[in-house]
């Protein structure tokens, strides 16, 4: 208003000091007007400002709502208090299949088709300011079939802390029943993990145990083999003399001895009694010598190593821990066949094997055993095989694929761990040869395992 200043400061000419008065006065109150005018303009520039700061803040929070509405996993529904949808977010439209268009004003009883649902619906909005947790209320979709999810239900209060409506969250059952098998998938694991780390203690207190046991047995075992070849040539010579003093004529005295004691049987038993001993105190030393190479620590997978000579003995073991019979029939056995590899490694996989026969025909009526190794027919082939067959009711079809996945088993509690097949897999892996097992065409099951044969 430079023009009205202008015109309020310039000079008046006036005829009388009443004039002069009144002039003055009516000019002092038209100053204070502008300076209020002032006043209130700035005023007005400094709401305008606060009003863009608080427009921009409440669009940022908006759009803040807006993303954490879109990011939720979950289905989100806010409704009015009779039950018309006033928001929904991404997961409810992705979930449905239906535009928002659709969904914000409609009833809620709308969105779902069986009474059931419409009677639960009912039953929340008569709820009223009641929380209500986990009811199950199947979603339609545009397309598949309806999907059930569980709702957690809040009641909705506004500014005044007027209630206005409820808000409910949901979630698919399907997720949560996976996210549940995986939970307890999971706790079972590491429930047969701590179990089998515990008998992983249990096995290597035990193998050192039975090292040491059998370096123990090792010093006696050599002298009752030593005194046993003694004997035998003891008893030989004691033979030659006792016939020589026979072949003459002897008195009544020491005729009626000789019958009184019984010599002549005592010398035709005495070979045979020293055989027997000589065989005991080998077979005890081939044991103590088995027991002494099964519980040693062996690195070295690349030793030539007789698959024929480590069969027997696993057949030998498992069969005399056995509480019955088995008839077991055998081919290929009685030369030695040559593969590269650990002696216990390969004696672990083959116990292994033989006693999951053992365990499968149990409860057979007559069970049976057959052995099998084949040396390769093709000069190309490298591999030498063995077949595991039993007479037993053979392996699920469900259970066919998981058969050597760790910790699976289909024994009782108790009775295995379900690592036993796993850990063969590995080793016959880490050997360069081949695990399978299949279900005969004669019945039964039958393990196949394939190992690399040794080359000079």
């Amino acid at each position: 208003m430079p023009g009205l200043h202008h015109a309020l400061n310039a000079p008046v000419m006036l005829p009388d000091d009443t004039t002069v008065v009144g002039q003055g006065l009516a000019e002092a109150a038209w100053i204070e007007v502008i300076q209020r005018m002032d006043e209130v303009y700035g005023e007005l520039v400094a709401s305008q400002e606060t009003l863009e700061t608080k427009h921009r803040e409440l669009v940022e929070a908006h759009h803040f709502t807006e993303g954490v509405l879109a990011a939720m996993s979950d289905v989100l529904v806010v409704c009015d208090t009779v039950g018309k949808v006033r928001q929904v977010n991404r997961a409810m439209l992705q979930l449905t299949g239906r535009p928002e268009s659709e969904l914000v004003g409609c009833e809620l009883a709308e969105m779902v088709h069986d009474q059931q649902a419409r009677q639960q619906i009912a039953s929340l909005l008569a709820a009223g300011r009641s929380d209500v947790q986990d009811v199950e209320i199947a979603l339609p979709r545009q397309q598949g079939e309806p999907v059930p999810v569980t709702w957690n239900v809040s009641p909705l209060y506004d500014g005044e802390g007027r209630y206005s409506g409820f808000v409910a969250v949901g979630r698919p059952i399907g997720e949560l029943k996976r996210a549940y098998a995986q939970l307890q998938a999971a706790h079972q694991a590491l429930k047969s993990a701590q179990a089998q780390l515990v008998q992983a203690e249990k096995m290597a207190s035990l193998g050192r145990l039975v090292a040491g046991v059998a370096h123990e047995l090792n010093n006696p075992i050599s002298f009752v083999l030593g005194n046993a070849h003694a004997m035998e040539r003891y008893a030989g010579k004691l033979t030659r003399y006792l016939h020589a003093i026979h072949s003459h004529d002897l008195s009544a005295a020491d005729q009626a001895l000789r019958i009184e004691l019984k010599i002549d049987r005592l010398i035709t038993d005495l070979p045979s009694l020293c055989a027997g001993l000589m065989e005991g105190a080998e077979r005890s030393g081939h044991i103590v010598d088995a027991l002494k190479r099964f519980s040693a620590v062996e690195e070295n997978t690349r030793q030539r190593v007789d698959l024929a000579d480590l069969t027997q003995r696993a057949v030998h073991w498992v069969s005399r821990a056995a509480p019955f019979r088995v008839d077991i029939s055998s081919q290929g056995l009685d030369a030695p066949v040559w593969v590269c590899g650990s002696a216990n490694q390969l004696q672990q996989v083959l116990v292994n094997l033989l006693q999951n026969a053992f365990d499968a025909i149990e409860k057979t009526p007559a069970p049976a055993l057959q052995l099998s190794l084949a040396l390769p027919t093709d000069p190309a082939d490298n591999m030498v095989g063995l077949t595991v067959h039993d007479n037993g009711p053979g392996i699920s079809d469900e259970a066919l694929p998981l058969i050597f996945d760790p910790f699976f088993t289909t024994k009782p509690v108790g009775k295995g761990t379900g690592l036993g097949l796993s850990i063969s897999y590995g080793i016959v892996e880490r050997h360069g040869g081949q695990l399978s097992a299949e279900n005969h065409p004669a019945g039964g099951a039958c393990f196949s395992l394939l190992l690399p044969a040794f080359k000079d």
